[in-house]
């Protein structure tokens, strides 16, 4: 299954971008050459790729949802997945 998570493109370089998921996660290097974005867009991002954009209501309603899910993992899974991952995919 390939899950795509929301972030908001907070700058741009070319055809990369750096993208804020929330919660201190940043991700620089984001590819944007799939999507028409400009900074302060919503994007979902999957394998390094903005692949569509969201309005603000349906990212962070999306979001929303994330964190539910994480709240009901166990604490040791989520620092199981960002210290084997990188982050949480």
């Amino acid at each position: 299954m390939c899950l795509a998570y929301p972030g908001k493109v907070v700058s741009i370089e070319d055809d990369f971008a750096r993208v804020d998921f929330g919660d201190g996660t940043v991700l620089d290097g984001v590819n944007i050459s799939l999507v028409r974005v400009g900074i302060g867009d919503y994007v979902l991002v999957h394998a390094g790729y903005a692949i569509h954009v969201l309005d603000e209501a349906e990212a962070l309603e999306t979001l929303k949802y994330w964190r539910e899910m994480l709240a009901a993992m166990p604490a040791e899974e989520i620092v199981y997945q960002k210290e084997t991952k990188g982050g949480l995919s």
